[in-house]
């Protein structure tokens, strides 16, 4: 028997189990190892925040598909990795050997340094998998204050998850606590937002980020934490009561104790098969994974890899050729901007309204249901 070992509930990880699911392979064994059996969905995220699903919405049922699958769930996360001796101690004790294995972990960041008392409240966007407790936390001490005071929110981070993100936390804290002024500011260390779309879209996310009396604070890098604000690399601080950390994605901390070839951000270096450089086989998809050109750290990508992985890994299981992956040369974000309104953007072209809104949510539905009880077929 060949012991596939698949290392995190990432969406890739998904495909990899609903293909073995739909054909099974008697010469492999499954093993998943996550520190939940439920998997956000990360495209469904902001509506969650903004307050237009559940938590349970956003969710896929790990479990459920290891049971279709036939797979092997432990709940433990890994804390190291030897790919020569191919093994992985988990946190919960556990020794895990294997012959093929793939990381679809997704990403973390590196959070901002803090200096002196009466620092602001911190909400960190990643990782995904612990957001909801953080989020509960932060509802939580909402509840505590008093009416008619202000309070002043700030993104740090320029991409679309920050933007999302504080345009549906607004949306979601305005209506819960409409007796408080909350305040928006979104702070970018580039010189534009959304610096990789184009130009259509990026308008339309300023246009919705001042709609919802945002301001936005361009070439100013967030670096720490002080008292009653955000200090940027200017040595300027803007008063802040509640900051969303939403700044660039790098490796988990645990990678860097693995033999593993990283490069500077704890990415893994990986070639077009999803096979992992000078680690024969051992896989990596989506976020962990970083390929020659880089990729944007975006969700839509391990859904992109999923089929490509599976076949691969079900390959290698039985020492056959693999198939390169081919990215795609554009992908569709739909940005949520809270009040169930989002933005399409695709390339030079952009659309917002309403409709979008329904669009991304369809979307969203359908590709959760896809992986979850009762299963097609």
């Amino acid at each position: 028997m060949t012991q596939l070992l698949l290392i995190g509930a990432g969406h890739a990880h998904a495909f990899v189990l609903e293909a073995f699911a739909e054909t099974p392979d008697p010469e492999v064994t499954i093993t998943v190892v996550s520190d939940s059996s439920l998997a956000a969905y990360s495209g469904s995220v902001p509506a969650w925040l903004a307050g237009d699903c559940s938590l349970r919405d956003t969710q896929i049922d790990v479990a459920a598909l290891c049971q279709q699958a036939g797979a092997t769930l432990i709940e433990s996360p890994v804390v190291t990795l030897d790919h020569q001796a191919r093994q992985v101690s988990l946190a919960n004790g556990q020794i895990l050997t294997f012959d093929v294995a793939s990381i679809n972990v997704g990403s973390t960041l590196e959070l901002p340094a803090t200096h002196g008392d009466g620092l602001p409240y911190l909400l960190a966007m990643r990782p995904l998998s612990s957001l909801h407790q953080r989020w509960q936390a932060l509802q939580d001490r909402i509840q505590t204050l008093p009416g008619g005071s202000t309070q002043q929110i700030i993104s740090v981070g320029g991409g679309a998850a920050s933007c999302e993100t504080l345009m549906s936390v607004l949306a979601q804290l305005r209506h819960y606590r409409s007796d408080i002024n909350w305040q928006g500011h979104l702070l970018s260390a580039a010189p534009t937002l959304l610096g990789e779309a184009g130009w259509l879209p990026r308008q339309l996310t300023r246009r919705a980020l001042q709609r919802a009396g945002i301001q936005i604070h361009t070439e100013r890098r967030g670096t720490a934490l002080v008292k009653g604000g955000v200090e940027d690399d200017q040595g300027q601080t803007l008063p802040a009561d509640i900051v969303l950390w939403a700044t660039g994605a790098v490796g988990h901390p645990w990678l860097a104790d693995t033999s593993l070839p990283l490069d500077n951000k704890r990415f893994i270096p990986s070639e077009r098969t999803l096979a992992v450089a000078g680690a024969p086989g051992l896989f990596a998809a989506g976020d962990c994974a970083e390929l020659t050109p880089p990729l944007p750290k975006a969700g839509v990508y391990a859904v992109r890899q999923g089929p490509v992985l599976a076949n691969n890994l079900r390959a290698a299981c039985h020492g056959q050729a693999l198939a390169d992956w081919q990215p795609p040369k554009r992908v569709l974000a739909l940005i949520g901007t809270g009040h169930s309104h989002a933005i399409a953007s695709y390339g030079p072209i952009g659309f917002a309204g309403h409709w979008v809104w329904e669009w991304k949510k369809r979307i969203d539905a359908r590709f959760i249901a896809r992986f979850n009880p009762p299963f097609k077929g």
